[in-house]
Order: structure tokens, then C-alpha cells, then sequence
């Protein structure tokens, strides 16, 4: 369960979901603390309490609990529920005559979470299963955000046939067996901190960050691209045959079976296998470049020994792309990031796309087809080879003009000067437009093919276009505002994941089936693998969707679950010490803070600190810098 979901249903509290709610009022003889407690109090700045039989009826008696309270240094006193106290009391009584309720003013009263009020002082209960989406499957739940640092998943790719799930990391990849997602860690396993709750997945060796993945289940390997500017492969029997751990210690790592520099001082952004067995990849400036499969097979077949002479075969074989499309030093691509690329294996056709325009090659020869906008216009049509100035000179020596044919080439002049002029005109209507909040709205962000053979294409202003196979626009799909991060597609049916955390459920028709809210962030990518849709969050989280949802299956499924919650989670008390800090723009010191806290972080698990007078201007900041270091000169 991830920390910033709200489930409505009542359920028990989980580990790292903890809850806040109003303070209990004190127990006394003739009514009991959990009775009296039955409508939540809500305190704002000058109002009273309040209560509605709404939330009467909403609260749950058996949630009530108390905690200790501490009325001096060294003694301890029986249990107590601290009373309610308003902003009002702490403004008009003073902070001594309100502490003096508390036993003379030596602590501070300690609250225990309930449930919540209403507004903004109500806090989202935590539940087994949120009863707004199907039932999903916890790959790896979300983990500590300090946890992230070399461990950031960026990417997605599965092989339904050896049921396995790969992921792309800041230091290597990541393979989960589907068919372990169920089972323990090992006893012996050294698990990285922040993936105690994953399920068991096997690590390579270091490497830099893999921005992309392309499976090749024909030759059972994984091709991952990586910031470096390298393409790695990865042998899916190696993976599957290293050692049950997650990295760490004396964990079996596996290394990668080829590699070779790809690019020279630019990450590769994209990859993709066609048709015929190459690999395209697409990099920064609209750079492309494939590689014939025949020396990727041969140096695959090269022993370990040989891995430097592999990796040369491999680079002196490519094949520049961009050349194909470049007539008399003028391309018709744009000196644009690829930033996804798409195999059209019906068609034998390979897509790149940048953020505005698309591209559209042969995958069997290379030759460019087409080139077109987001709007389904032809940017640029097929270059013809243009007329050098020296053959200009070179004919109007050989050619002189007569008397008769002088109006006429001035007309000629004027009028190829006028079209000059409007092609520099449009040129830099282009360039300043380019970057505006018009075009940014449309970047495209995701592509995917569907079952009909047609390209769908996900933009940051929440809409899908669809195109068919040539290229052309059919259709234009908005159900959300959100942007779109990634599609998935299988059969009659397409999943999209928004920036919201939302994920829909299309047919091929464009038609609306269903939609739930996945992760409480970004659905950075997703990867179809057994019955699963598996979609990877931009905190790291991973969670896997059956395919059939909705359907009636969900409901069983999370009737269950709800039924057995107590079976799976457990119930931790935590103190939170909650204050405020007026910085008035300046640095706090380690001892006033010291000072400040005292001996109450050795009795309390969470410190929640809310400071006052931030300033974070440009100006602030370099004055706050100049003053820190004509400070450090004098010293």
C-alpha cells in the first residue's frame, strides 16, 4: 500500500500508514473516552468545536486508544487521555495556564490518531484494498525515498514466454520471475533497505543508468540502452540461472553478454528490434543508428575472452540513419531528440518520434518515407538535389540573356526573392513559436500499436491520437487532463497511464471501458507479461493489474482480501513530535536546534518540522550566499 493512497473503507493501520486525528477529550467515571469521542472535534482559528452526525456514525469505537502520559522527568503515572484543546484556549489563556492542565506544565500532551475530522484536518484512512480500482499485485511496493539513490527505476520491459519482468535501474537492470512474485526471500538473502516488502528479484552487475529496454524473445535477450551511450544485451537464461538475491554481500550478479559504445558523448534514448533481427537506436539531435543482425550474431557467438574484439565488430558496423536522409548537407529529420521508437512488424516499418514530429522508415532497406507533425501535416516531403551557386554562375556565362528575356528574369528574381522571404518568415514563426506553452501542451510522450494494427500516440495535454499505418490521422481521443506517460496495448484493448496516477482502460474502437487511479504519482511505463499489465510508478513502485479487470473476478478478489487483512498487515504505535521553526531567513544552528528538541528525540520516532518565513527568491538566496561567505572570511 502506498503512503499517499486514500482508501474510504475503514481497515486497519499498516506499517508506515499511520494516522492523525483530533485530540481525544479525558476520560472520567460516568461516560467512557471512546463513547464520548464519537464525533470527531474540528478546530479552526476562531470558531469552537464542531461535530456533524455524519462523522458520528463514520467513527469506529473500537479504533479509540490512549497513550501514556508523562507528567515529570523520572516518574510515570497511569494512563491518561490528554484533553482537547483549541487555538482559542493556547491564544487567550496562555501557554502556562494550558500546560498547568497537563501536570505543572512538564510535558506536552501526546495525541493517538483516530480517523480524522472533515476538511483539510481529515486524514485519508488506510485500508487493505481500495474499493475504486481492481485488486492489484504488490511487485514492489513503494519504497523510502532515501532508498531511491542508485536504485530509480526509469524503465519497463517484459518476455511473456519465460514469464520474467525487467526493469532498467540507475546502476544495472532488474529481473523478477512471475512465477516467484508470491514466494519468501531467502533466509540467507542480503535484501537492499526499502525492498524488504519486494518480491525477490535477481540484480546485475553495476552499470549506468538504462534509460530504455527492447525484449527479444526470437534470440532470448534484452536490450537495454544506457546514459553512457552503450547498448547491453542480456542473456534471459543467465538471468534465470544466477543466484536468488538482491544485490549486496556475496550476491550472484549476472553480466551482460555483449556491449558496445553506440553513441560517443550522447545517451541512447530509444531502442527497438524490427523485423529483421537489427537494433535501431535513437539518441540526442535526431541522431539514428542500426546495427545488421549478422554482426550482432557473430559476435554473440564470441567466447568472454574475445568480449573487447565483439564489441568493435559490432561499432564498425553501423549504419547512420541520418545519412539516408540527407541530401546536399540539407535532412529532412529534425535535429530533434528521439525520444521513442516503435516497430511496425506487420508493415516491416520502424517509427521515431520526437516531441513534435514523427518519422516513418522502411526496416528493410532504411530509406526514409515520411516525415510528419503532431497535427498530421507534412513537414517535409523528399529532399531533390539542389542547385549548386557555382552551376548558377557557370549557366549564366554560358547562357547570356537577350533584351527580350531581361524583364522576365527580373520578374524571376523578384519572384524567387519573395519566396525567400516567406520561407524566412515562416521559418522564424516556427522558431518562435517552438517552445511556447502551445507546443509544449502537445509533446508527445508515449506510443504503442494496437491489435488493428494502428499507432496510438499520448500527449502531455491528455490527448490520443490515433494514426494508422501510413501515417495518416484518423482519430483524436481526450478523456483526461492529464498527461499522458505511457500506453500499453493488447488485443482489443489499450491501457493509458497519466501523470495523475490514473489508469484507463480503452478498446481499439477509442471507446472508454473503465479507469482507477493505479499510484499516487506519475505511470512512468508499463510492460504486459502473463495475465498481468504491470505499471511502473515514478516513486518505483510496481504493481500488476490483471488484464481482464473490471470484471466480476475484482469484487471476489477484494472481499477476500478485506477479510484477511489482519492476516498480512500489522499494527504499529509511533510517537510524532510535531513543532514549528520561525527561520526569519536565517540558517538554524546545531545547537540552538539541539536546545530546542532537548531530550524529546530519544522517546519519539518521527519529528515533523514546519518552518515559517521561508523565502526562496533568486534575490534571498544570493544575498543568504554572500552573507555566508563574508561571514567565513572573517572567521
Amino acid at each position: 500500500m502506498e503512503p499517499d493512497d486514500d482508501a474510504p473503507a475503514a481497515g486497519a493501520q499498516r506499517k508506515g500508514g499511520g494516522a492523525y486525528g483530533q485530540p481525544l477529550p479525558r476520560a472520567t467515571e460516568s461516560a467512557p473516552a471512546c463513547a464520548r469521542h464519537a464525533a470527531p472535534r474540528v478546530h479552526s482559528f476562531g470558531d469552537g468545536p464542531a461535530s456533524s452526525p455524519a462523522t458520528a456514525q463514520r467513527h469506529d469505537p473500537a479504533r479509540c486508544a490512549s497513550f501514556p502520559q508523562r507528567h515529570g522527568a523520572h516518574r510515570q503515572v497511569e494512563t491518561a487521555l490528554a484533553p482537547a484543546a483549541s487555538f482559542a484556549a493556547w491564544v487567550g489563556g496562555g501557554l502556562e495556564r494550558v500546560l498547568s492542565e497537563y501536570g505543572g506544565g512538564a510535558a506536552l500532551p501526546e495525541f493517538v490518531g483516530a480517523g480524522g475530522g472533515e476538511g483539510i484536518f481529515r486524514v485519508p484512512l488506510r485500508a487493505a484494498m481500495h474499493p475504486g480500482r481492481p485488486p492489484p499485485l504488490e511487485v514492489r511496493p513503494h519504497p523510502l525515498r532515501e532508498t531511491q539513490v542508485g536504485a530509480f527505476l526509469r524503465t519497463l520491459a517484459c518476455d511473456p514466454r519465460r514469464r520474467q519482468l525487467w526493469a532498467g535501474a540507475e546502476s544495472g537492470v532488474r529481473v523478477w520471475g512471475l512465477d516467484e512474485v508470491f514466494d519468501e526471500w531467502p533466509g540467507d538473502a542480503a535484501r537492499r533497505r526499502g525492498d524488504e516488502e519486494s518480491a525477490p528479484f535477481r540484480e546485475s552487475v553495476p552499470a549506468p543508468p538504462a534509460l530504455c529496454a527492447a525484449v527479444d524473445g526470437a534470440n532470448r535477450l534484452v536490450w537495454t540502452g544506457h546514459k553512457d551511450g552503450r547498448i547491453r544485451a542480456w542473456r534471459m537464461d543467465l538471468a534465470t540461472a544466477a543466484g536468488v538475491d538482491g544485490g549486496g554481500g556475496d550476491a550472484a550478479l549476472f553480466k551482460e553478454a555483449l556491449a558496445w559504445q553506440a553513441f560517443s558523448r550522447t545517451p541512447v534514448l530509444a531502442i527497438v528490434v524490427t523485423s529483421y533481427g537489427e537494433i535501431w537506436s535513437g539518441s540526442e539531435g535526431g541522431m539514428i543508428k542500426a546495427w545488421p543482425w549478422d554482426a550482432i550474431a557473430k559476435s554473440l557467438s564470441l567466447t568472454s575472452d574475445e568480449k573487447h574484439m565483439a564489441s568493435l565488430l559490432v561499432e564498425k558496423a553501423y549504419i547512420d540513419l541520418r545519412n539516408n536522409a540527407t541530401v546536399g548537407n540539407m535532412c529532412s529529420l529534425p535535429a530533434a531528440d528521439v525520444k521513442h521508437m516503435l516497430a511496425d512488424h506487420c508493415r516491416a516499418k520502424v517509427w521515431s518520434i520526437t516531441s513534435m514530429t514523427f518519422a516513418l522508415w522502411d526496416a528493410r532497406t532504411g530509406e526514409l518515407l515520411k516525415v510528419f507533425g503532431i497535427d498530421g501535416q507534412v513537414n517535409l516531403a523528399r529532399l531533390e538535389v539542389p542547385v549548386m551557386p557555382e552551376q548558377f554562375i557557370e549557366e549564366e556565362i554560358k547562357v547570356k540573356p537577350t533584351k527580350k528575356e531581361k524583364p522576365q528574369g527580373s520578374f524571376t528574381f523578384f519572384q524567387k526573392s519573395r519566396n525567400a522571404l516567406m520561407g524566412a518568415a515562416d521559418a522564424v514563426r516556427r522558431v518562435a513559436t517552438k517552445g511556447t506553452f502551445v507546443e509544449d501542451n502537445r509533446r508527445t510522450e508515449a506510443v504503442a500499436q494496437a491489435m488493428d494494427g494502428t499507432i496510438w500516440s499520448g500527449c502531455t495535454n491528455g490527448s490520443i491520437i490515433v494514426w494508422d499505418g501510413s501515417g495518416n490521422k484518423l482519430q483524436d481521443i481526450h478523456y483526461h487532463s492529464s498527461s499522458v506517460q505511457s500506453i500499453k496495448a493488447l488485443g482489443e484493448r489499450v491501457w493509458v497511464g497519466y501523470a495523475s496516477g490514473t489508469i484507463q482502460v480503452m478498446d481499439v474502437e477509442g471507446n472508454l471501458l473503465a479507469g482507477w487511479t493505479g499510484h499516487s504519482c506519475p505511470v512512468i511505463e508499463m510492460a504486459i507479461g502473463g495475465s498481468y499489465i504491470f505499471t511502473l510508478a515514478h516513486h518505483g513502485g510496481i504493481r500488476g493489474w490483471p488484464l481482464t479487470s473490471p470484471s466480476p473476478l475484482d469484487d471476489i478478489l477484494r472481499t477476500e482480501l478485506a477479510n484477511s487483512e489482519l492476516s498480512y498487515t500489522r499494527i504499529e504505535n509511533i510517537k510524532i513530535l510535531v513543532g514549528t521553526w520561525n527561520v526569519a531567513q536565517e540558517k538554524a544552528s546545531f545547537e540552538s536546534l539541539r536546545s530546542w528538541l532537548g531530550s524529546a528525540l530519544s522517546d519519539v520516532g518521527l519529528v515533523v518540522v514546519g518552518l515559517q518565513e521561508v523565502e526562496m527568491g533568486a534575490g534571498v538566496l544570493a544575498m543568504a550566499a554572500a552573507k555566508e561567505s563574508v561571514c567565513n572570511g572573517y572567521k
